[in-house]
């Protein structure tokens, strides 16, 4: 169906509501799904599978103030290979605590006071059709050096070989930023565990 290519070059996830808009029944969507055309990610919202859709790009359109967090902002900082059996994100305490569910990918959502939130936070733009440079969806994560305090501070739930990775790969990236990591630890009360266990390498 290229009208569903059409449809959803311009959406990462669509409603029912709007796919019943463009003309697609809800008998109709659930064919779709038993073809395998579209999937459902979570009650009323779909992707379609002939579009490459990366995970965080169907998070971030699905909850876009969510902040890409922990073990899932390491992989795509490429500080691991290890893919997420649930992407972590970042949200403020006072959200919904049902609102962050999905069918798929799965997520684990971490409740953050909104006066360290958005610390350490960038933005990356990718774009559903990418030949033209069209459709652009915006992905929050936390940058580099918020994520290395992030995973010393949170160190007890991380698996060990992950960090060590991560920790080892953060010391050889040229791109780090020292100066933002120490002010993040010091903003994040983790300053000594950070010296510890960047600190010596420098």
């Amino acid at each position: 169906m290229d009208i569903l290519k059409d449809i959803f070059n311009n959406s990462v996830v669509l409603t029912t509501a709007k796919l019943n808009e463009y003309g697609i029944s809800n008998y109709m969507i659930d064919r779709l799904l038993s073809e395998n055309k579209i999937s459902r990610v979570s009650r009323g919202n779909y992707i379609y599978n002939e579009i490459h859709i990366y995970d965080y790009e169907i998070i971030s359109s699905s909850f876009p103030e969510a902040i890409i967090y922990l073990e899932s902002a390491l992989l795509l900082h490429e500080y691991t290979e290890r893919i997420p059996n649930e992407w972590k994100i970042a949200v403020g305490r006072n959200m919904n605590r049902n609102k962050y569910n999905l069918e798929y990918p799965k997520i684990k959502a971490h409740f953050i006071d909104e006066s360290i939130l958005d610390i350490g936070v960038m933005e990356i733009e990718t774009y559903l059709d990418e030949e033209n440079h069209k459709n652009k969806v915006i992905t929050k994560i936390y940058d580099k050096d918020k994520t290395i305090c992030d995973i010393i501070k949170h160190r007890n739930k991380i698996d060990k070989e992950v960090f060590n990775s991560a920790i080892r790969k953060y010391i050889q990236d040229n791109d780090k930023n020292l100066n933002n990591l120490y002010k993040y630890a010091r903003e994040l009360n983790v300053l000594g565990l950070v010296e510890t266990y960047i600190g010596v390498w420098f």
